[in-house]
């Protein structure tokens, strides 16, 4: 029996039931799948192997916590990554994003190159030679792919974990039986963006993107990280996700997120530990001090919003799982406070006249009027804010946000079901 192509199958509708589980809205999935396999067809020439995606993701709870082997809560939203691959055997991978020029990764060369830092060519890089590594059978692979995002740059949505967890999830699929995990993946992009890009993020955003859905994660050991998936259906309690861009971008703000971890460093070396979650907080408290002298105020106080978030992210899930959703909003709301105050991770250091991010989640809680919750989206300094927003006040609520922050500033988001996959 013939084969079917996938522009076959994706026009006699193979593929709507898993479009349907992915999307909800199959006609304008069709379409972005018929773009971006037309898209491959014309860059490469051939048809097609599969297409994959991979989703952004939102951070619920557990902010600046995963570094520190901490608690979180996060889930992958509607947004995604969408890609038609398919493998060219020639020890080459060819990424063509739509808009951007045409990026080419060879296989034969695993060592970070320190000229790719920052590029999304380190992460493809970083994502493959880990999985060589790991026994990835990459030696005469090869893989071409022409993707399209609807993540916004910027977005505090995570475009990068989703690039490499795609990148990741492509690699599996066409060379290795889909032999690793989803956690797996995530631990490989995370080795990317750490090792390779250059940027010391924790596994949070790699593992919502990965994982997919509402998950709790306990990061004790972050080698075997617990998961726990929870149920979450926002319009049955009456809200929506909205994430809000402050205006203000995060590509130069590697200092910013770097400092976090330094000092929080700082204080854990005085006790001889790495990370916060080896140091019992009744240690901590009785050396204040000591503390205060090694890593200075700010240190001090980022060390007691990660103590207070991992038991926030802790009780953010319970919550969920027992059905109070009000709880959960409360805890939102000191989430957003404790990031503010302590971490200290709303307003880039010594900014007086930008403060886009904080002026940002000011005019969301006028707009909220005491009810729903806001806080501080994801790395924070710039970028942007998160939103729970009562549904009867969200047409109020998004116009009133965009009149000042300007059209395309409020994006109303779903929760995700799934995480990276191909797709039929």
């Amino acid at each position: 029996m013939e084969t079917l192509s996938l522009e076959t199958r994706l026009d006699q509708g193979g593929l709507d039931a898993s479009l349907a589980a992915l999307y909800g809205d199959v006609e304008t999935a069709r379409s972005r799948c018929a773009k971006a396999l037309d898209g491959f067809r014309r860059t490469f020439g051939a048809p097609a192997a599969a297409l994959f995606s991979a989703p952004g993701r939102t951070e619920l709870g557990g902010n600046h916590t995963d570094h520190q082997r901490g608690r979180v809560l996060a889930a992958s939203v509607d947004l995604d990554i969408l890609a038609a691959a398919a493998p060219n055997h020639s020890g080459v991978i060819r990424i063509q994003s739509e808009g951007y020029s045409l990026l080419t990764v060879d296989l034969g060369r695993r060592e970070p190159l320190p000229e790719e830092e920052n590029t999304s060519a380190a992460l493809v890089r970083g994502v493959a030679a880990r999985m060589a590594e790991l026994g990835c059978p990459l030696e005469k692979a090869g893989l071409d792919a022409w993707l399209t995002s609807s993540v916004p740059g910027g977005s505090g949505l995570s475009s990068s974990a989703a690039f490499e967890v795609l990148t990741g999830t492509m690699l599996n699929s066409l060379f290795w039986d889909d032999s690793r995990s989803p956690v797996e993946l995530a631990q490989i992009g995370q080795y990317a963006e750490n090792v390779y890009f250059g940027k010391p993020c924790g596994l949070m955003d790699q593992m919502a993107s990965s994982v997919g859905g509402v998950v709790a994660i306990d990061f004790a050991r972050p080698e075997e990280p617990v998961v726990e998936r929870i149920a979450l259906d926002l319009a049955a309690n009456g809200h929506a996700l909205c994430i809000i861009d402050s205006g203000a971008g995060h590509a130069d703000l590697t200092a910013e997120y770097a400092a976090v971890t330094q000092e929080l460093k700082a204080v854990c070396a005085l006790f001889g530990k790495e990370v916060l979650r080896q140091l019992p907080e009744e240690e901590f408290l009785a050396a204040l001090p000591k503390v205060r002298a090694a890593a200075g105020d700010r240190g001090a106080l980022r060390a007691f919003h990660v103590y207070d978030e991992n038991r926030r992210a802790a009780a953010q899930a319970r919550a969920l799982a027992q059905g109070d959703f009000p709880a959960f909003l409360e805890l939102v709301r000191q989430s957003g406070d404790s990031s503010a105050l302590y971490l200290q991770n709303v307003v880039p250091a010594g900014q007086a006249r930008h403060q886009e991010l904080l002026f940002t989640i000011a005019l969301a809680r006028r707009l909220l009027e005491g009810t729903g919750a806001v806080r501080v989206h994801g790395g924070g300094f710039g970028g942007t804010a998160q939103a729970f927003v009562p549904l009867d006040r969200l047409p109020a609520f998004r116009s009133g946000i965009e009149a000042v922050l300007g059209e395309g500033s409020c994006h109303v988001v779903s929760i995700r079901p799934v995480g990276g996959v191909k797709i039929g």
